[in-house]
């Protein structure tokens, strides 16, 4: 007898069909009934038949057509959704799919896996985890670890010895001694308890980095739970099955308790979850759609899945990895203003970076060279103005290397903190299985991956707040040569008038956003948890202030190609060329007013998925490999330009500097 899961206004309703003849309205119909026959006041209605509604299928939320049948319309145990007239409007419509489900119908389910063993995963991996382009499995060295902490839990279980959150309450309770009869209600009562988040859910993607990162730390051996119980979690991974975790409610010490806690209630089949074939429904329905079982907590296991800094860190993860693909595409479309602007390539020589060698300095000053390296990719507008008479140029050109540059050398210390952190055991208390026994500390506290987050949303944050002064001298006629906005027919037209507005809306909330939320602290728990991270907030607003440098680099974008239009038929170097044809593949030029936010969207979306990055990469590459070592002493008496030397006697420092 096939059955089905049904959503009616919140509910979910398991309902089993006699006939495979039977139609789609029929289902929806005796989904209604059965969600009336539930509620005091019949849910409203004073019929079934009087109920106007639509089904459609919960993955890719495709509509049903109420007269075809079930065997042909649907397959067994598939989730759908009946929506009633009117009741999409409703404050109180909750729709069984996340945000932009258009991206996760095309979910593939992954062929390959990735070994975890709780010290070798990358902040790329952690990532790719996320995107669902892996499955996971331990190595057998992790399982044999796993196997001899949960040992040790087992004797203390057995020798009823008194070991903080084994055998006893939690926090305040840790001198209450529960009894044996009742460890295992003690471990799902901490769960439902601690499940106390707020917001918003985390994203399918999100919610699979945090999953997959508290399995890579409970792969370390250090937090006691049985192997049976760490290889049911992997396969709900596996399965794509991802409960509910709002994004609010950490402080960050003692560990992510409520949004791990809310990770482990749909694993033990309550609270609600997702999954690609389901979207959002009761954690048991999905498990049992995919032929999973609720785990059934032992001693400790419910501690074990909750404690550590997996929220944060998961999320730090994503924002140093976005990070890092805007810091290198933030140098490709700079290097575009500078072309559009008719600035120079001086400022980039070796020598000048040789005499202050910061790394991000000097690899900064190194990718403007390979993208404007006039013998390598002769630019016919650098060509127009060998001989102008402008002597140097703006900070927001000149200055690029040492503001993007330090940006780089952030992201790398914030990086290597954070794989530290991915590898880490964070566990309270810690089992030591070659010790035989527990010892409780606070590896949970997230003051590490906090501070280290708010550092990168300040440093990154740079990236726009020049950005931005780069977009106004393209818009500025006095400053650019250029038409005013970028746009011909100005008056009639207002071209990036307001785009760049909103690119200063951008690091104007920046500013705010940058505010170190590590600074703060409150105590919780009875003044047991009396200095706390608040590291949760500090990952959200890091992604929030990198979303923000992303969007502005994406006007710039815009602009510097705009600017490009009004340049021709010169063209710049090969490389610039091939990212000015990226972004006329998505987007056209402005001869006249039009929608811009959808332009914008679509270079955002170029960089999110660095595709200028890949198009510039290979001359970039080809250059490197050509010119290291690029070192060379410092003359005094020549000025050592590289293969610069296509400027002539433009923007010759020959005048004092201004301070």
């Amino acid at each position: 007898m096939p059955r089905y899961t049904v959503h009616v206004r919140g509910e979910w309703l398991a309902v089993p069909c006699q006939s495979s003849t039977s139609t789609v309205r029929w289902l929806g119909k005796e989904a209604v009934r059965r969600y009336m026959k539930n509620k005091p006041d019949n849910g409203g209605f004073a019929s079934v038949e009087e109920v106007k509604f639509y089904i459609r299928r919960c993955k890719g939320l495709g509509l049903l057509d109420l007269e075809d049948t079930l065997e042909d319309a649907l397959e067994d145990n598939e989730f759908v959704e009946v929506v009633i007239e009117g009741d999409i409007m409703s404050p109180d419509f909750i729709p069984s799919q996340p945000e932009g489900v258009h991206l996760y119908s095309k979910y593939r389910e992954p062929e390959q896996y990735i070994s975890l063993d709780g010290n070798s995963l990358t902040t790329e991996d952690l990532v790719n985890l996320g995107k669902g382009l892996y499955k996971i499995k331990l190595t057998p060295e992790a399982e044999a670890k796993v196997s001899q902490s949960r040992e040790v839990i087992e004797r203390i279980v057995k020798e009823q010895t008194v070991v903080y959150g084994i055998t006893t309450g939690f926090g305040k309770f840790a001198r209450t001694v529960i009894p044996n009869s009742k460890l295992r209600e003690l471990q799902v009562n901490l769960v439902r308890s601690h499940s106390a988040g707020v917001g918003k859910p985390l994203s399918p993607e999100r919610s699979r980095m945090l999953l997959a990162l508290r399995i890579n730390v409970l792969a370390k051996g250090y937090s006691g739970i049985s192997l049976e119980t760490l290889q049911q979690v992997m396969e709900a991974f596996n399965a794509s099955c991802l409960p509910y975790i709002p994004e609010k409610g950490t402080v960050g010490a003692s560990g992510d308790l409520a949004p791990l806690s809310h990770l482990a209630l749909g694993l033990i089949g309550e609270g609600k979850m997702w999954s690609p074939k389901s979207g959002w429904a009761d954690a048991k329905y999905v498990l049992e759609a995919h032929g999973l079982r609720p785990i059934t907590l032992k001693p400790k296991e419910g501690l074990a899945l909750i404690n550590g800094t997996q929220m944060i860190t998961s999320l730090g993860c994503e924002a140093v990895e976005r990070a890092g693909a805007i810091a290198r595409q933030a140098d490709i479309i700079a290097a575009l203003t500078l072309e559009v602007l008719k600035g120079t390539t001086r400022a980039f020589d070796t020598d000048i970076h040789a005499v202050r060698p910061h790394r991000g300095q000097a690899e900064v000053a190194f990718r403007f060279r390979s993208l404007l390296d006039s013998d390598h990719h002769p630019s016919e507008i650098a060509e127009s103005h060998r001989f102008c008479d402008r002597v140097q140029d703006a900070y927001t050109l000149r200055c690029c290397p040492q503001v993007h540059g330090v940006v780089n050398d952030t992201i790398a210390f914030v990086k290597d903190i954070m794989t530290t952190e991915i590898n880490s055991a964070t566990d309270n208390p810690m089992v030591f299985a070659e010790r035989a026994e527990t010892i409780s500390g606070g590896n949970f506290h997230g003051e590490y991956p906090a501070k280290a987050l708010d550092y990168l949303a300040i440093g990154v944050h740079e990236l726009a707040a020049i950005s931005e002064r780069r977009i106004e001298r393209l818009c500025n006629p006095s400053l650019s040569e250029l038409p005013a906005f970028l746009v011909t027919e100005g008056g009639l037209n207002s071209g990036f008038m307001i785009a760049h507005c909103t690119a200063a809306a951008l690091v104007s909330e920046n500013k705010a956003l940058c505010h170190p939320s590590s600074v703060d602290s409150l105590s919780t728990s009875a003044a047991t948890e009396d200095h706390v991270s608040m590291g949760g907030w500090a990952a959200r607003k890091a992604l929030r202030v990198i979303e923000h440098v992303e969007q502005v680099l994406a006007i710039e974008l815009l602009a510097a190609c705009q600017g490009i239009e009004f340049l021709r038929p010169l063209r710049t170097t090969t490389p610039l060329e091939k990212v000015y044809d990226l972004v006329r593949s998505v987007v056209r030029p402005w001869i006249k007013d039009r929608f811009m936010a959808p332009d914008i969207e679509a270079a955002h979306r170029l960089l999110v998925e660095q595709q200028v990055w890949e198009v510039a990469k290979p001359y970039i590459e080809k250059y490197r490999r050509e010119h290291i070592p690029e070192s060379r002493p410092v003359s005094p008496t020549a000025f050592s330009l590289g293969s610069l030397d296509h400027i002539g006697v433009c923007h010759d420092h020959t005048h004092q500097d201004e301070l």
